[in-house]
């Protein structure tokens, strides 16, 4: 079991950025792959950034390639999202999310325990 725990939303005008992270406690946080939703009202949950076990693979979606980047720590069992350059668009509330499973995937349905998530707005 593990229980994830999102901080770092808010409030921030467009081209500004924000940090999210992630605290993660329970079974070893090593073992898992990690990853970035989100959910705006009405829409469904997108996948926005995942990274593997040791750090060495990260998928991003057109939508945020080179202006997101996830990393993790894994000493201090935390993954971070750093937002940069944002857009009104990105408005939604991300949720962080774990995998145990082999392998590095971008789909909701891959991933098995998540957060409660962190609201992030951006206006315009």
């Amino acid at each position: 079991q593990v229980q994830l725990v999102e901080s770092g939303g808010g409030l921030v005008q467009a081209g500004g950025s924000l940090r999210l992270s992630c605290a993660a406690s329970g079974r070893s946080f090593s073992a898992y792959a990690m990853g970035w939703f989100r959910q705006a009202p009405g829409k469904e949950r997108e996948f926005v950034a995942v990274i593997g076990r040791n750090s060495g693979t990260t998928y991003y979606p057109d939508s945020v390639k080179g202006r997101f980047t996830i990393s993790r720590d894994n000493a201090k069992n935390t993954v971070y999202l750093q937002m940069n350059s944002l857009k009104p668009e990105d408005t939604a509330v991300y949720y962080c999310a774990a995998r145990g499973g082999i392998g590095v995937v971008t789909l909701v349905r891959g991933f098995d325990y998540w957060g409660q998530g962190t609201q992030v707005t951006v206006s315009s």
